[in-house]
Order: C-alpha cells, then structure tokens, then sequence
C-alpha cells in the first residue's frame, strides 16, 4: 500500500481509472444480463435503491442541509438528463452488442463541445469543430443508416451520450451553487422516485439470480463511480479521459465471452474515428486551457 502512495499521481490516478474502467464495463455486462428478463426501468429502479443504501452514510452526515439546493432548477435539469442518458444507455446495451453500445456511446466528448458553446458561451476553434465533425462521421458509419444493420437502439445510445453530456454541462454550473452533497443526494434520490411509478408497474419478481444480479449491479456501480472519482481527484483530467477508451476493450471481451458477439467491420472503422476525434478534442482542449492560463 504504501508503494503504491509513493507512485506519482498520475500513475494513481491511471491505476483507479483502470478499476473503475473494468467496473463500468461488468456494470454495462449485468445490465444486458438482467434487461433479458426484466424491464429497464425496474433495473434502474433497483440499481438507484442499492446505490442510495451505499451513499446514504455521506447523505445523512449532512442531512438535512443536504437537501436545501441554492439552484433546485439546475438540479431538476440535470436529474432529468441523467434520466435520459441512462434508460438510453441501458435500453441500447440491452439490445446491441456491448462494443457497438458503448463505442456509440462514446461520442458525448462532442455533444460536450456542441452544449458547451450553446449554453456556456464557451469558444471552440475550427480544429475543435472538425474533430465533432469526422467523430460524427464515425458514429454515422457505426449507426448504418439506410441499411438492414440500423437499429433503432442506436440511436437510443446516440440519445444517451447526448443526455450525459448535458449532464456533465449541468454540473459545470450547478457545482458553483450546490455542494457536492447536495449534487449527490438530490441526484440518488430524485432518480429513484421518477424511476419508482415506471419500476413497479413493469415489476417482475426477480429469481434468486437475478437478486443476486441486481445486488451485484449496485456495488460495481458504486464501486465505479467511487474509484472514477479517485482517478480524477490524483491525475490529470487531459490524460485520463484520453485513456477512458480502455471501456471499449473491455466491452468488446465481456461481449464476446458472454454473449458470442464481436464486432463487425463497421463498429471497428467507426470507433477508431470516434475515438481519434475524441482524443484530439481533448487534446486541443488542453492546449486552450494551457493558453488561457
């Protein structure tokens, strides 16, 4: 343990991104696992109670003033894209292959940038522009329009990483009002209510498995969530997010070994593209940061 405190922060920060990487990847795996059977909505239901147990020690540390929000607005805006981005993302890991779902999933690095200029007035580059533009042509060139291989889940995946970029846009704004507290507490507990009417009424009983399932769905979850933090707490952001692609290694083994499915010619050109123009953009972002300051 201790050799590991003495590694330089960003070889730690790597090292908890790696974990949360193979986390978020089983958590994508259960999730397909469960949506055989149950519906979206009960799986997310259950997943929010599980991680509403897990959290609930640093939402009761401040209880109540975890609850008093300064932008209740902001928070209510960005519960509703969370909501979004993840019966999008759920509904299309349960019906693609993992690799295809995640790597489409992978273009919100440019709905970032696209939000970013509409609703925080930032300045984006002509470079900046082009990269959105071939890493939509990726995601084009994955999606097939116009050829027996669309899939209308897609284009729910498409809807998620829209719906988490909006999310992340939120944050920027709602951290300067709200503790991180509150961000946590109006978010677990807001999900699991509008999650709660959908939930029962698509109900069914889970086996003892699926129970099993869902418990495990919770820890990963949290246990992702908790080491993504710790990733970005020690190293660099730049850095980090350009080696988040790792998710998609991971995507594509538990598809295949689980599931059989590997992906076609399509998915690889259009994920290399997606992840190459993501990759720049981070890249250009950096420099204008390093400009700016």
């Amino acid at each position: 343990m201790n050799r590991f405190h003495d590694l330089p922060d960003n070889a730690r920060g790597i090292a908890y991104l790696m974990v949360a990487s193979v986390a978020f990847s089983l958590m994508a795996l259960l999730i397909k696992l469960l949506g055989q059977n149950l519906h979206v909505t009960q799986i997310l239901f259950v997943r929010q109670l599980g991680m509403l147990v897990l959290v609930s020690p640093a939402i009761l540390r401040g209880f109540p003033g975890s609850l008093r929000a300064n932008r209740p607005d902001l928070q209510i805006l960005r519960m509703v894209f969370a909501l979004i981005a993840m019966l999008g993302g759920f509904t299309a890991i349960i019906h693609m292959p993992l690799a295809d779902a995640t790597a489409i999933f992978f273009a919100k690095s440019f709905f970032v940038t696209i939000f970013a200029v509409w609703f925080l007035g930032e300045t984006v580059g002509p470079y900046r522009w082009g990269a959105v533009a071939i890493g939509f042509v990726g995601v084009l060139i994955m999606l097939q329009p116009g050829t027996a291989e669309f899939s209308i889940y897609g284009l729910a995946s498409l809807a998620g990483a829209a719906g988490a970029a909006a999310v992340m846009i939120c944050l920027r704004v709602v951290s300067q009002y709200d503790s991180a507290d509150t961000i946590m507490t109006w978010s677990s507990l807001g999900i699991g209510l509008a999650m709660a009417v959908p939930g029962i009424y698509f109900w069914r009983w889970p086996s003892p498995w699926e129970w099993v399932l869902l418990g495990a769905l919770g820890v990963v979850s949290y246990v992702g969530q908790r080491f993504n933090i710790y990733a970005y707490k020690h190293g660099e952001a730049s850095l980090l997010a350009s080696l988040d692609y790792v998710r998609l290694l991971w995507a594509t083994v538990f598809g295949f070994l689980v599931f059989g499915h590997f992906p076609g010619l399509p998915t690889w050109i259009g994920a290399a593209i997606v992840v190459a123009a993501a990759v720049f953009t981070i890249y250009r972002e950096t420099l204008r940061r390093r400009h700016l300051a």
